[in-house]
């Protein structure tokens, strides 16, 4: 990215983050989080960019912490690819076409809330690895279907995989999900600078909108939160549309809300739509599955 659309040569450090080994393990990723907070994926190379080892960090954006942290500065959002959650399932079969009882993998508990309230009698389980790992689940049998983000199969160039996209209205993507976030040192401003270039005012709109969310609801990375925003042409212009959705982690619960709103308060917006949510019980949904409280 950074010798493409800036000339300048760059040299790939590999660091070991604690989401990888835990990954390794095959730890769940929401115990990998509650163990070691939030940003399993990320610290390592923040650590790195801040004793120098390297000058620039490349994330998923879905994996950053909505807190700031001090000393890294978010230089770039480039342009986002497709967002949405993709089934690879087994004969080709699509998630409505799977037997009742068929066994469908994910390590997102966003997922599996939003698999579970679908209502397709499916049995949802866990799954932690790369794309090959549990994408051989199913060509081995062991599960009939796996759920994944389409921008990590878009990126190894293996979106033909997909049995099916998922429409947003069936499941949400995570906060952020299909972006890059490009990290430096604050203290770097040339490089900011530079790095400035591979923004997308667009997609940090979006992006922002959705993590103010997250941040709101107090979500953390492993909690089942969706939020999607969008760019849209509104009376005066272009706004951003914002969906948001809440579950409790069986999915028999769950609180929706929309919002919109200018491209220029982003996560005013976000902020505004969570205290929309925590007003109609979104801190309360799990207490209320456990009392088998109305849907």
């Amino acid at each position: 990215m950074v010798r493409e659309k800036l000339g300048r040569e760059v040299e790939l450090v590999t660091i070991s983050t604690e989401g990888d080994r835990s990954q390794a393990s095959g730890t769940p990723i929401s115990e990998a989080a509650a163990a070691g907070t939030t940003g399993v994926f990320v610290s390592a190379l923040r650590h790195a960019i801040l004793d120098g080892r390297v000058d620039l960090a490349v994330h998923s954006l879905k994996d950053l912490p909505t807190a700031p942290e001090p000393g890294i500065a978010l230089a770039a959002v480039p342009v986002r690819e497709d967002s949405r959650d993709v089934v690879v399932a087994r004969d080709g079969l699509t998630l409505g076409e799977l037997p009742v009882g068929s066994r469908v993998a994910t390590g997102s508990p966003r997922r599996q809330a939003q698999l579970h309230a679908l209502g397709l009698g499916l049995e949802v389980v866990p799954v932690r690895g790369n794309v090959d790992t549990r994408i051989a689940t199913v060509r081995a049998g062991t599960h009939d279907a796996v759920v994944l983000a389409r921008a990590g199969l878009a990126r190894l160039g293996r979106t033909e995989e997909a049995t099916e996209v998922l429409d947003p209205l069936q499941m949400l993507p995570a906060p952020g999900q299909g972006a890059l976030a490009v990290e430096c040192s604050s203290a770097a401003t040339e490089l900011v600078t530079q790095l400035a270039a591979l923004d997308d005012a667009a997609t940090r709109a979006c992006v922002e909108a959705e993590r103010a969310v997250l941040a709101t609801l107090e979500g953390g990375c492993s909690a089942p939160i969706g939020a999607l925003a969008e760019v849209v042409e509104g009376e005066d212009g272009e706004e951003l549309w914002l969906r948001a959705v809440v579950l409790s982690t069986d999915g028999s619960l769950s609180i929706r809300q929309s919002a919109a709103g200018p491209t220029t308060d982003a996560a005013g917006l976000g902020d505004r739509l969570a205290r929309l949510m925590l007003e109609d019980g979104a801190a309360d949904l799990e207490s209320a599955a456990t009392a088998g409280g109305p849907r």
